[in-house]
């Protein structure tokens, strides 16, 4: 009996759907004979459609009704009708079969049984175009101006989207109604449109249905400056700002992804609409900082991301540093994020100043900066070192030394300001830090000490005197703070730089006082053999070229350096070291430093310890070693000859050679090819220089092989 019933029905139901199909061929066909007003005939039809209750049967039928009325609604310029009461039932007789379409739609969600649920969405997402094609329309009607979609259109279908209370529905229809409608209707009527999202749904997406608004604002404001006054006479910031703050507190259980996405759209759209407001982008921040205040921690990956992108926007809009500082919320936006997000920020900060050539010029933006990047600037709490990757930590210290060149001012007072500053924040880094961030700190205070060139500087405040002699003393304590790490080749190499700063600006006491240290550091803390070669050529390199020291001075520290030459570990690096101080005691620009005996003193020292060199090798190898060490003497005898040092004699150039032949012809020395070339190459030189003339014309005479 129950099957009968369903049956009759069924039958009842298509018969009903034909006869509405044939009725509504036939109302069109009426219309165009004109007989009868069009606004009467489709106001029939329209009530006719009631009769077809089935939900799918339903919807097909008045999609079919709004394809053939499409073209003879009385619009205006339209032949069957046009004036303005016309219009208004033209309106009318869409939003009725809008919202009689909704209902059918909003209905199929309620009929059938439950397991079968997913697959009626699913029907009801493939058929929701049917029901936006009526908002379609109604934007397609001519007569539909601003006045008659603010008082009609829009009120009428924003009730039928919020009484529907169907999450689908009110989600497709809201942006059925920011896509159809110009961006000029929306922004005079913002305030009635966003009245409607706090009353939408809980499970409604209203995060895209405001992006999607506000995008489309964004873009009606790029696309004309002229329009960008109307943006501010109806106050789009201030709606949008409300309209987002109460659909947050009107749904409590909206994820903290969502909120902070809402406040991503809204800072994108003052970006674009009114970049010169830093004002409005203050305020979007501190909202979101009143958001995460609620919240004990952030967890979630996604509302993370969108932080980031929150704090990105301002840089990436206005490529200057300089306006974040300004922004009072933005460090306190960023203080919400755990420690890996935050360093991710600080390094998207430091390449924005770096891209864009930022200098960062007073102390106090200085301390500002630090402040934001401060994740990359010291340890901290519930950091885990053993998770930390070295490389990552060793590129992200290089960045912060990167940015410390990037902090300059033309004014000394000034620069000296922010060298204190970036001190006092490099030294609350940690021992692993001091590495990177010590040296960019005391090569930008030497280029300020070089700017002085020691000239006495006005005073800053009380007692912080803008001299090289102050910048000096806070050099010696920042250098110092590297033997904590420890690092004393790094320390050793910063003493010499500022030795030889101190050297130009003619402070003999400050530049011997740095030898010092490195004498000191090289003694106490440098052990590793390799290390002890580097750091004492470093030494001799740099004692060479310093002019400032008196005779006491400058021979207290070349007889160092001789003495620490002369103990090296390997008989080779002794050799080296020793005929490299020969250089201390002759250097060409500077007159007074011409000694040819104590030269002579350091060669026939690294001679002797040459032949040293090779008798061990006799030992070891039980053959003669390379005779290299030698030939790299001669070409320091050749090299002193032509200086015109009169200590070396062309008798001794020639006993040399006459060795290092010696030792290459004999039956157990080793060849080598490049020490070959190397002693052929120094002949040749003698002889090429001999047919020269000159100095080495006159005094020698070459030696045929």
């Amino acid at each position: 009996m129950r099957l009968r019933e369903d049956a009759r029905s069924l039958i009842f139901t298509n018969l009903c759907s034909m006869l509405g199909t044939f009725f509504l061929g036939l109302g069109s066909v009426y219309i165009k004979s004109k007989e009868a007003p069009a606004k009467d005939i489709l106001k029939d039809l329209v009530e006719m459609c009631r009769g077809i209750q089935h939900p799918v049967r339903g919807l097909f039928l008045r999609n079919y009704l709004c394809q053939i009325s499409r073209d003879k609604l009385p619009d205006i310029g339209s032949e069957y009708g046009g004036d303005g009461d016309s219009i208004n039932d033209a309106v009318e007789f869409v939003l009725q079969n809008f919202t009689e379409m909704n209902k059918l739609w909003v209905r199929m969600h309620h009929q059938g049984p439950i397991r079968e649920k997913e697959k009626r969405e699913k029907e009801r997402s493939e058929l929701r175009d049917l029901v936006g094609k009526n908002l379609h329309v109604l934007s397609q009607i001519d007569g539909v101006d601003l006045d008659m979609y603010r008082d009609t259109v829009l009120p009428r279908a924003l009730e039928q989207v919020v009484n529907c209370k169907d999450d689908l529905a009110q989600h497709y229809l809201m942006d059925c109604i920011i896509q159809v409608f110009p961006d000029e209707y929306h922004l005079q009527t913002l305030e009635t449109l966003l009245g409607a999202c706090p009353q939408l749904q809980p499970n409604v997406d209203i995060k895209m249905v405001l992006s999607q608004l506000m995008d489309r604002l964004s873009n009606y404001a790029a696309s004309s400056t002229e329009v960008l006054p109307e943006f501010l006479q109806v106050g789009a910031f201030a709606k949008l700002s409300n309209a987002i703050g109460k659909v947050i507190d009107s749904q409590p259980e909206m994820p903290v992804f969502g909120s902070i996405t809402l406040y991503v759209s809204l800072l994108t759209f003052t970006l674009r609409v009114h970049p010169d407001r830093l004002d409005y982008v203050d305020q979007v921040l501190a909202a979101c900082v009143k958001k995460l205040s609620c919240l004990p921690r952030i967890e979630d990956k996604k509302a993370t991301k969108q932080i980031v992108a929150l704090l990105s926007a301002p840089i990436e809009k206005y490529n200057d540093i300089d306006t974040a500082l300004k922004l009072s919320n933005y460090p306190r936006v960023m203080d919400h994020l755990d420690n890996a997000t935050n360093k991710v920020m600080a390094v998207v900060i430091i390449q924005s100043i770096m891209k864009n050539n930022t200098y960062i010029s007073t102390s106090d933006k200085v301390d500002a900066l630090f402040e934001l990047i401060k994740g990359l600037i010291r340890d901290m709490e519930d950091t885990d070192d053993e998770e930390l990757d070295e490389d990552d930590f060793k590129e992200e210290q290089n960045s912060v030394a990167r940015l410390i060149h990037m902090l300059y001012n033309d004014d000394p007072e000034e620069m000296l300001k922010i060298i204190y500053a970036v001190r006092k924040h490099i030294l609350l880094g940690g021992h692993k830090r001091l590495v990177f961030t010590v040296p960019p700190l005391v090569f930008s205070a030497l280029k300020l000490v070089r700017r002085l060139h020691c000239q006495e500087g006005d005073v800053i405040g009380e007692d912080v005197p803008a001299t090289p002699k102050k910048i000096f003393q806070l050099l010696h304590q920042t250098v110092e703070a590297l033997s904590v790490v420890p690092s004393p080749e790094l320390a050793l190499r910063l003493y010499l730089q500022c030795a030889e700063a101190a050297n130009d600006c003619d402070l003999e006491p400050v530049a011997y006082a740095f030898f010092t240290q490195a004498f000191v550091l090289y003694e106490e803390e440098v052990a590793d053999s390799k290390a002890q070669v580097t750091a004492i050529h470093l030494i001799i390199g740099t004692l060479q070229r310093m002019n400032i020291f008196g005779v006491e001075n400058r021979d207290t520290l070349t007889h160092k350096a001789t003495g620490y030459s002369a103990k090296l570990l390997k008989k080779p690096d002794q050799c080296r070291a020793v005929y490299a101080c020969s250089h201390l005691f002759w250097v060409d620009d500077q007159d007074g430093i011409k000694d040819g005996e104590r030269v002579l003193l350091c060669l026939k020292r690294a001679l002797r310890i040459a032949n040293a060199a090779q008798q061990m090798a006799n030992v070891t190898r039980g053959s003669s070693g390379p005779v290299t060490l030698f030939v790299e003497i001669l070409n320091k005898y050749i090299y002193f000859f032509e200086k015109g040092n009169p200590q070396i004699t062309s008798s001794a150039i020639q006993g040399l050679i006459e060795l290092i032949m010696t030792e290459m012809q004999s039956d157990n020395s080793l060849s080598e090819p490049s020490m070959d070339a190397f002693f052929s190459s120094t002949l040749r030189y003698i002889q090429f220089q001999k047919q020269k003339g000159g100095v080495m014309g006159e005094k020698y005479e070459p030696v045929k092989v």
